[in-house]
């Protein structure tokens, strides 16, 4: 599968904010990449903002533009605020549930866990980072996969932090998707409207 390999510190400093998490190179150089990253003040059209918007929420939920063009479409035929049901949606992602429960410390590791076929949902082996999990669905590490260290060394550093959508259970590696979070819940700094904004046109 198609993935983004650039450098990653670059993406975040092209957007001004550590869209990957925390980023000690990105603290030392906050302004844009290139030679005259530091002084240019190149001011934005109306079209480049929102295209700006859509390629942030892509870069942080590591999404192709095919894939996020058809979540879109998804979110406009449910019913809701389009813009918030387009992040419910990639919120719902199995990797990215794998990355907000800490069992990775990126979402590209969280991937990797996934397609490793080290998560089970519902008791079954899941090895597609894309599954869409449901209210009430248990995600689970396998019994095999429990000492794996980049899973240990995850869930013990201080990067985990608690949602209230989700539940998890330390001592068996079990979590719970409670329930699809609301947009006030989702702490990714998108704005969701400039993006449908950019569809519409």
């Amino acid at each position: 599968m198609a993935r983004y390999r650039a450098a990653k510190t670059r993406i975040a400093r092209k957007f001004g904010e550590p869209i990957y998490g925390p980023d000690k190179y990105f603290e030392k150089k906050k302004y844009p990449p290139g030679m005259h990253g530091a002084n240019r003040r190149r001011k934005s059209s109306e079209y480049g903002v929102q295209l700006r918007e859509k390629q942030k929420a892509k870069y942080t939920y590591g999404v192709l533009e095919r894939q996020f063009v058809r979540y879109f479409d998804t979110a406009t035929r449910k019913k809701g605020i389009t813009g918030e049901v387009l992040l419910q949606l990639l919120e719902s992602r199995l990797d990215n549930v794998i990355y907000r429960l800490g069992l990775a410390q990126s979402r590209d590791g969280a991937r990797q866990i996934v397609s490793h076929r080290h998560i089970t949902v519902n008791n079954k082996v899941v090895n597609i980072p894309s599954f869409v999990v449901s209210a009430g669905d248990v995600i689970a590490v396998r019994e095999k996969s429990k000492s794996l260290e980049v899973i240990t060394d995850s869930l013990a550093s201080e990067r985990v932090k608690k949602f209230s959508w989700l539940e998890w259970d330390h001592a068996s590696m079990t979590g719970k998707f409670l329930n699809i979070p609301e947009r006030s819940e989702i702490p990714e700094n998108i704005n969701e409207q400039l993006i449908v904004e950019l569809y519409s046109k």
